[in-house]
C-alpha cells in the first residue's frame, strides 16, 4: 500500500488507491477503527433521513425487507470488487506492478478504455448526486430553523460553499478520519433524538399504518434504500488505506450489518410516528422546539463534515485526468506553483458546480430515489457483477455465476425502470 506522498500527489495515490500512475507502493496507515469510521460515514448520509418517507410509500414491512435486501446485496457486491482486485494482484507480475487497483482500473481491465470511462462517469454522477443531496438537506433544514434570514439556496451559497471549499483542501483519508468519527457521533445522537421524539407520539403505533402499500411503491422505496448505501465507490480506496487489509472484509461486514439495523429502526419509527404526514426529510416533521433545532443543526454539521469524504472519488478522477494531460505537465515543469494552484482550483470549481446544481433541486425524496434507482444501481450491482464474471468467472462455481448473472439482470432492469419512471413523470 502506498505510503504518504507530497500533498500535490493525486488523491488516492496517498492512500494506496491509485498508484499505477502515481508511483511506488507502500502501506496504508488506517487502523481498523479508523476504517470502520470511514466506512460508516461514507455510507450513512442524507439518504437515511428519507427512509421514513420511503416506508410511508411502501409500508413498514415492505420497507424493512427492502432496506435489508439493498444492504446485503450492496455488501455482497462490495466484496465482489475486493475479490476482483485480489485475483488481479495474484496474477500480476510483482516485478512490474506495486500499486493497487481502483474501480476504474477494474473497468479498464475488463472492457478497455470504454470500461474505464463508463465506470468513472457512473462514479462521478452517483457521488455528485449524493453530494448534491447533502447540500439540499442542509439548506432546507437551516431554512426551517432560520427561515427569516434567507432561502435554502441562500444558505447553500452563503455558508456551505465557503466551508466546503476550505474542507476540500484535505487530501488523505487518514486525515479525514477525525471528521468521519465526529460525523458518526453527530449522526447517531441526532437519530437517537429523532427516534425519542417519534416514540413519544406512539399511541397505537401500528393502527392506520400499512405493512404493504402495493407493488408499484416498492421500486421507489428500494431506490431510496440503494441510495442509502451510496458509498460504494469508496470500497477499494478504504481497503487500500488499511494497515491490515486482511481485516477489511470483517470490518466492512460489521459496518454494513450495523447500518442495516439502524436504518430499519429509524425508518419504521419515523413512519409509525407520523404516518401519512411523513415528509421526505423526516427532520422537517419535528416540532419547532429548541431540541428539534439542535437536532437539525447537529445533523447539518455532521453532513457538512461528511461532504469531503463523498467528494473524494470525484476529486480523484478529475485530478488523475488533469495531471495526466500534457498541458498540465508542461505548466508544472515550467511554472513554479502551477501544480498546486491547478489541483486546488479544480477542487474549488467542482464544489462550486455542485452547489449551483443543488440550488435548483426542489424535491429531496424524488431526487434520491431517482439517483438510487439509476446511477447507484448500475454502479452498485451491474458493474461489480460484470467485473466479477470477467475476472474471476473461470474459477467460480456454477451457483456463484448464476448469482452474479441474477444481480446483473436485476440491476439492469431496475435502472431501466427508474429511468423510464423519471422520464414519464416530466
Amino acid at each position: 500500500m502506498a505510503g504518504e506522498k507530497p500533498a500535490a500527489a493525486p488523491l488516492l495515490a496517498q492512500e494506496g488507491g491509485s498508484t499505477r500512475r502515481g508511483g511506488g507502493g507502500g502501506r496504508g496507515g488506517a487502523t481498523s477503527a479508523q476504517t470502520l469510521g470511514n466506512v460508516v460515514v461514507s455510507i450513512v448520509g442524507t439518504g437515511v433521513l428519507g427512509l421514513p418517507y420511503a416506508f410511508r410509500a411502501a409500508g413498514w414491512l415492505a420497507g424493512s425487507v427492502g432496506v435489508a435486501a439493498a444492504g446485503f446485496a450492496t455488501l455482497y457486491c462490495m466484496l465482489l470488487l475486493v475479490d476482483c482486485r485480489d485475483k488481479l494482484e495474484e496474477d500480476e507480475d510483482e516485478e512490474c506492478y506495486h500499486g493497487h487497483y481502483t474501480y476504474g482500473d477494474l473497468g479498464e481491465k475488463c472492457l478497455g478504455t470504454i470500461g474505464r470511462c463508463l465506470t468513472e462517469i457512473l462514479i462521478l454522477v452517483s457521488q455528485a448526486g449524493g453530494s448534491v443531496a447533502y447540500l439540499i438537506f442542509i439548506g432546507q433544514n437551516l431554512h426551517s430553523i432560520f427561515s427569516q434570514l434567507m432561502s435554502p439556496a441562500g444558505f447553500i451559497f452563503a455558508i456551505l460553499l465557503p466551508v466546503q471549499i476550505a474542507l476540500s483542501f484535505i487530501h488523505s483519508l487518514s486525515s479525514l478520519s477525525p471528521f468521519s468519527i465526529f460525523a458518526d457521533v453527530c449522526n447517531v445522537l441526532a437519530m437517537a433524538i429523532v427516534i425519542k421524539e417519534d416514540l413519544q407520539l406512539f399511541d397505537h403505533p401500528f393502527s392506520n399504518r400499512s405493512a404493504f402499500n402495493g407493488l408499484w411503491a416498492v421500486p421507489f422505496s428500494f431506490g431510496v434504500a440503494v441510495f442509502c448505501f451510496e458509498g460504494f465507490s469508496m470500497t477499494l480506496a478504504l481497503e487500500a488505506s488499511m494497515a491490515e487489509r486482511r481485516k477489511f472484509r470483517l470490518v466492512l461486514s460489521q459496518a454494513v450489518a450495523a447500518i442495516i439495523t439502524v436504518y430499519v429502526c429509524f425508518g419504521v419509527c419515523g413512519y409509525l410516528a407520523y404516518g401519512e404526514a411523513t415528509k421526505d426529510i423526516i427532520t422537517l416533521n419535528l416540532p419547532n422546539t429548541w431540541l428539534s433545532a439542535a437536532v437539525k443543526v447537529g445533523l447539518c454539521i455532521a453532513l457538512a463534515f461528511t461532504f469531503p469524504v463523498m467528494m473524494h472519488p470525484i476529486h480523484e478522477i478529475f485530478e488523475t485526468r488533469f495531471t495526466s494531460s500534457g498541458c498540465f505537465q508542461k505548466l508544472s515543469r515550467n511554472v513554479r506553483g502551477a501544480e498546486w494552484l491547478g489541483l486546488h482550483s479544480s477542487r474549488i470549481l467542482v464544489v462550486t458546480i455542485l452547489t449551483v446544481v443543488a440550488s435548483f433541486i426542489p424535491a429531496f425524496g424524488s431526487f434520491i430515489s431517482f439517483v438510487g434507482s439509476t446511477m447507484c444501481a448500475l454502479l452498485s450491482f451491474v458493474l461489480p457483477a460484470i467485473f466479477h464474471l470477467s475476472i474471476v468467472g473461470s474459477s467460480m462455481s456454477l451457483w456463484r455465476r448464476v448469482l452474479d448473472y441474477g444481480i446483473l439482470l436485476f440491476g439492469l432492469g431496475f435502472a431501466g425502470y427508474g429511468l423510464i419512471t423519471a422520464l414519464s413523470s416530466h
